[in-house]
């Protein structure tokens, strides 16, 4: 069969799986690798198997590339989408789309000028744990979505990331870093949303490293690390998020979905599997339900496995543009409410995703390509 060739920009922590990805479904193959380290570059290819590391340059000039994936810091998300679809390539990165919204919006409407894809992590929302829960609100298990809550909360990752500055800089913190996957969870689950206010703090204006590596390191927040957000979602549902870098510990639900005639608790957005319990109006308790759909495991990829397979066949793909882009307004919009005290209006929407073929194949494959 064919498949999509695809060179990767950024060779940091979140790029082995990546790479592993790139062995693992059967539309795509990783090509090439590149990084501002041309000799960190160079040994992800000899780790990997990867036949060409190369300066960005090159590979955004390689003819034979069709898909780059972006996994460079925040701050460069926007450059390199922007030229990778200059260079006529799709592009997908990791979250958020961009820093800004002015960014966001010039990577869409380049791509669309281009006639070229792009899409943006997270994927996690096609793993099992959240398509399970999907199929469970679309068969009608909890009647209609009235309410959501959310919860990420923990004290930083300043304890296990050897270099966590700029995940305390503008672009960053706990909402810009991690709210994606519980907003593009929400959104696949009830839909687009139309409204949103919030209230931020910075409640540590330096933090230290703690992990073994540079232990001690002080550095600077620029950022807030505590986001409350209230959500108003197209259909009506009415959602809460809350995002942190300031908590010890906490024992709330990551997600937990009520509709009309029961409630769902949704598992951790960040990981691909999980447990879920479902409570209907009729059980005196919540009971945990079998997960129907595959990928439970880190499978970081989906994403570029869904688009590789609209960029072979056409059609459109989950994890895209107009989805990251919303997210990012959403994210944008708590921040902007809590600076100025008032709501936000969503200018931007986007379909929900569609839900995902429960036979796909663990390489990726379905029968007749409908994934």
């Amino acid at each position: 069969m064919s498949k999509v060739k695809v060179g990767v920009i950024g060779c940091g922590n979140i790029s082995s799986i990546y790479f592993q990805a790139g062995q693992t479904f059967a539309n795509f193959e990783i090509a090439a690798c590149a990084d501002l380290n041309l000799e960190r570059a160079q040994a992800c290819a000899e780790q990997f198997q990867i036949p060409k590391a190369c300066t960005v340059e090159q590979l955004l000039a390689d003819p034979d590339i069709q898909l780059i994936i972006n996994l460079t810091i925040p701050a460069s998300h926007a450059d390199i989408h922007l030229r990778a679809l200059e260079a006529g390539k799709h592009t997908y990165g990791e979250k958020p789309l961009a820093v800004e919204l002015e960014d966001g919006r010039r990577i869409l409407s380049l791509a669309k000028e281009k006639n070229l894809l792009v899409g943006a992590a997270p994927d996690t929302f096609l793993g099992g744990g959240i398509q399970t829960c999907r199929k469970l609100i679309d068969d009608g298990w909890i009647g209609e979505p009235i309410a959501a809550t959310a919860f990420m909360m923990y004290h930083g990752p300043e304890k296990f990331h050897p270099n966590p500055d700029f995940l305390y800089q503008k672009g960053a913190g706990p909402m810009f870093d991690m709210g994606p996957y519980y907003l593009t969870a929400l959104i696949n689950l009830i839909g687009p949303v139309c409204r949103v206010t919030g209230a931020a703090r910075t409640t540590f204006k330096e933090r230290m490293v703690r992990n073994e590596t540079n232990y001690g390191r002080r550095f600077p927040v620029e950022t807030p690390t505590h986001i409350a957000g209230i959500l108003e979602f197209e259909n009506g549902a009415v959602g809460t998020i809350v995002t942190s870098f300031d908590v010890w510990g906490t024992r709330v639900p990551h997600i937990e979905i009520h509709g009309t005639t029961g409630s769902l608790i949704v598992p951790d957005p960040n990981h691909f599997g999980g447990p879920i319990y479902i409570k209907r109006q009729d059980y005196t308790e919540f009971i945990e339900v079998p997960l129907t759909h595959g990928f439970t495991t880190n499978s970081r990829g989906l994403g570029v496995m869904d688009m590789a397979n609209a960029i072979l066949h056409g059609g459109g793909h989950r994890a895209n543009g107009e989805l990251a882009y919303h997210v990012l307004e959403i994210m944008h919009g708590f921040h902007f409410a809590a600076n100025e005290g008032k709501h936000y209006e969503i200018k931007s929407t986007c379909s929900k995703p569609a839900p995902l073929n429960m036979n796909l194949l663990k390489n990726g494959m379905a029968n007749g390509y409908t994934i």
